[in-house]
């Protein structure tokens, strides 16, 4: 993938104009409310480099220099932010961004340090909607448009964090099922990870919404909560 980091300045420049550009479209279109745009905007310049962040510094405390030499020990969206996935976010509600980690320099038990730097990256989003959604209880909000931008914050975070720990390359929760099964099952498994994004892309546009099926109920169930709907 295409990192903000690796690009010159004006590619920048030029990825961040598209990426505005699109968010102005969202805005004076009837694709989406107004208010679900700028909710994804914020899920960009937060979620994203939080997420990326509680990955990197996990890895950095279990031994692992490789994020803190790429730089992605900031919540500087620029060093975390993926110019495709970033359009992804704001056109479609769901996207990615990247931390190199090399799991081969985690101290200990390399399987549970691999596995505790995936899981810290979902469990960032849920702590971002749990945070969100207590605020929005102690705080009543009367604004229907800060109120439904603040739902919708809460509501990303959480479809963030059930669908990056689905077993599929190359979310995050693939390493988590890789690293508990044994060494023979896990190189089997290993054998389709190149292949995970052709197969990520299929469960999302395959007729019946196989993949939706699965996520929205807990998905839906766990923001009400959080909400206190």
């Amino acid at each position: 993938m295409i990192n903000w980091s690796n690009l010159s300045t004006q590619q920048k420049w030029l990825s961040a104009a598209v990426v505005l550009g699109l968010l102005v479209l969202l805005l004076f279109s009837n694709y989406v409310s107004t208010d679900e745009p700028i909710a994804r905007l914020l899920v960009l310049l937060i979620s994203f480099p939080v997420h990326e962040l509680a990955h990197a510094v996990v890895a950095d405390r279990l031994g692992d220099p490789t994020p803190r030499y790429y730089g992605r020990l900031t919540l500087n969206p620029l060093r975390h932010l993926d110019p495709v996935g970033s359009a992804m976010m704001l056109l479609f509600g769901f996207g990615w961004a990247t931390t190199p980690v090399n799991p081969g320099r985690l101290r200990g038990n390399q399987q549970l340090g691999s596995i505790l730097v995936s899981v810290a990256g979902p469990l960032s989003n849920l702590a971002l909607a749990a945070i969100a959604g207590l605020f929005m209880q102690l705080a009543p909000i009367d604004n229907r448009t800060v109120f439904f931008i603040a739902a919708n914050f809460v509501y990303i975070n959480v479809l963030l964090f059930i669908f990056n720990l689905l077993p599929i390359p190359p979310l995050d929760g693939f390493n988590i099922l890789a690293n508990l099964l044994p060494v023979e099952m896990r190189q089997t498994l290993l054998r389709i990870a190149p292949y995970g994004s052709i197969l990520l892309l299929a469960l999302i546009v395959l007729p019946g919404n196989l993949l939706a099926s699965v996520i929205m109920p807990p998905v839906d169930a766990l923001s009400r909560l959080l909400l206190g709907f």
